[in-house]
């Protein structure tokens, strides 16, 4: 119920935004003129309010400040900002081969964006591949218009449900990681053994029913505009094709409308087991009977954690698991969804054990990684938290067929690279390296690192011989010296090296709060866990301590989802040096803005063409 004091204040905050448009729209000369500090603060400012009225109850005060945010000049220019600057995606074009926008044109667009008479476009069908497997996944790829209109409808939509969202929720949220995830899971197995259903949701993405999530958004301003998006089909190569189900992947808002469609399956299983498990049941370990446990210590003992469409449900009792399994298909058959029967199992973090005739082996694999417990001396064993010693440890490394795709890729980039030079090798492969071991930094990966590099050494043997067949053994003095990892250092006369596997840090995270979210506008947490990541360089997070957090440029904190870029103060190009006090950190666009005036950026290191004023690429399939 909103009070007196709530609308008034809605009334200012309306015509304090409105005042804003006339200021902006009359003083901006440009694009790279706008005070973007000042129109992040803003939308800010009110995302903070949608999330806290969702959080105390209040959710028809939630609405209006959806309803108002949707309509602002400050949003709207946020918006088309990330969409055009920000976003990785940004130079992919949909339909109208459309790739990217002259500043001019960004303010165009942000005029253009109006909830009344819109209509949006057909997706651009773009097929990639998956991982490590033959098939390939569908994108749909919207209008540059599309985009933007999601994003602004992201802006208000998201606070809204990150005040909902189950706290063991992971994927492709705000503040929140795969690492998250793993660290989750570690709590609740390091020191108790545990029955694991090992699941993952069946094209989750293609088969959302749309009803039921245009029932559960709760939005009914921005119902009839998401239902223009889940409706409105993909052209793939000149073919039309209606979309009855599901939310495309490629969309901005793609990802947010799959978590809500996906959020309150852990509800939803703690009340089936309440109402279906009206006895006690009985705890067997080890083939003897250890008592029974209650309903109340059923619930409070079952754990779900999911990240997007991968999820796992941990118990000490296998029944409880089963009884999960059979709650969670029901539960999805509402969505139309069902649990992809070839990933899904049931095992134990200890021990092998047998489920409907068909042996399971101890541990499960989890985004990547492999997590088991295994018996130990009670000297490397762990402790439960009543300080008795387990006889197991928990080990959470990266899995074999992370490490398998990861060779074969080491692999055809050598291959691939076979005749040309050193340097242009290393640049290939020390992104890859460093990527791949920078994830599994968090985990126990010394001895798969060690692994690897012996792997490395193998493949750049073979490099070397396939060069030099007559002089092999001279030649390893031109490719190898000694460098940082002894006298067989992979590196060039002027000192590039290649990156090691094990020259990366294995660092233990940080799980994330229970349901912190960037919204509630503690910044002191954000910008010292961001510095913290363990994803994060160390010349970033040096930088990040140094800026206390915030962007040299507009002086912004960065929040978990601003895209970081090091930028030269003296820009190369103009004789400054690749040295610590030359750095400093930027978000992308501020980095473009700054790149612009320096002189720094070369607009003709491109094949674009420019037609009536907007940036076009060919329509070809990626």
């Amino acid at each position: 119920m909103l009070t007196y004091s709530d609308v008034n204040q809605l009334k200012y905050e309306r015509i304090e935004l409105k005042m804003e448009k006339t200021s902006i729209t009359k003083t901006t000369v440009s694009w790279d003129t706008i005070n973007w500090a000042k129109i992040q603060r803003k939308v800010f400012k009110v995302q903070k309010k949608i999330f806290q009225a969702v959080k105390s109850g209040d959710k028809a005060k939630a609405r209006k400040l959806q309803k108002l945010l949707s309509k602002s000049y400050y949003a709207k220019l946020l918006a088309v900002r990330k969409v055009t600057q920000d976003n990785q995606g940004k130079k992919t074009a949909g339909i109208d081969g459309i790739k990217a926008l002259r500043p001019n044109q960004r303010l165009k667009l942000v005029n253009e964006l109006r909830l009344e008479g819109y209509k949006a476009k057909p997706l651009r069908r773009v097929w990639i591949p998956k991982p490590g497997r033959d098939e390939k996944r569908p994108l749909g790829i919207p209008t540059i218009k599309d985009r933007a209109m999601q994003a602004l409808i992201k802006l208000a939509l998201e606070p809204y449900w990150e005040a909902q969202f189950e706290p063991n929720s992971f994927g492709f949220r705000p503040g929140r990681s795969a690492h998250d995830a793993i660290a989750s899971i570690f709590n609740y197995t390091s020191k108790k053994i545990k029955y694991v259903l090992d699941a993952d949701i069946a094209k989750c993405f293609d088969k959302i029913d749309h009803q039921y999530l245009l029932n559960k958004l709760e939005c009914p301003n921005f119902k009839p505009i998401v239902k223009q998006w889940l409706k409105a089909g993909v052209l793939d190569n000149g073919v039309f094709d209606e979309t009855d189900t599901g939310t495309p992947q490629g969309g901005v808002i793609s990802p947010l409308l799959a978590n809500i469609a996906l959020h309150g399956m852990e509800t939803y299983i703690k009340e089936w087991l309440w109402n279906v498990k009206k006895y006690r049941i009985p705890v067997i370990r080890n083939g003897k009977s250890k008592g029974s446990i209650g309903r109340t210590n059923t619930i409070n003992q079952i754990s779900i954690i999911r990240y997007a469409d991968d999820f796992v449900v941990l118990h000490d009792n296998l029944e409880v698991i089963i009884e999960a399994k059979e709650a969670i298909n029901k539960w999805l058959a509402n969505i139309g969804l069902e649990i992809k029967p070839s990933k899904t199992r049931i095992c134990h973090t200890l021990n092998d054990i047998t489920i409907e005739g068909e042996k399971q082996q101890a541990g499960f694999d989890f985004l990547g990684f492999n997590i088991k417990q295994y018996p130990v001396g009670k000297h490397q064993s762990s402790k439960d938290t009543l300080g008795r010693i387990l006889e197991l440890k928990l080990i959470i490394s990266p899995n074999k067929e992370s490490i398998k795709r990861h060779k074969e890729k080491l692999k055809q980039q050598i291959k691939a690279y076979r005749k040309a030079p050193q340097e242009a090798l290393m640049k290939e492969l020390n992104p890859i390296i460093r990527g791949w071991s920078n994830y599994y930094s968090t985990v126990c990966s010394g001895e798969t690192y060690n692994e690897l590099d012996n792997y490395l050494w193998t493949i750049l043997s073979k490099w070397v011989y396939s060069r030099h067949k007559k002089k092999y053994k001279q030649a390893f003095r031109k490719y190898f010296r000694q460098g940082s990892v002894g006298k067989w250092t992979f590196q060039t006369n002027e000192g590039m090296e290649l990156r090691y596997h094990s020259q990366t840090t294995v660092k233990r995270h940080i799980k994330i709060k229970g349901e912190a979210s960037p919204y509630d506008g503690n910044w002191t947490y954000w910008s010292t866990r961001r510095g913290n990541y363990l994803d994060t360089p160390k010349n970033v997070a040096k930088l990040l301590k140094k800026q206390r957090g915030k962007c040299n440029l507009c002086g912004q904190h960065f929040t978990p989802e601003d895209i970081v870029e090091i930028d030269h103060i003296i820009p190369q190009s103009k004789g400054g040096k690749d040295v610590y006090r030359n750095l400093q950190l930027l978000h992308r666009h501020c980095h473009d803005i700054k790149s612009r005036n320096d002189g720094s950026y070369d607009w003709s290191d491109n094949d674009y063409e420019w037609k009536d004023d907007v940036l076009t690429v060919p329509m070809t399939r990626d």
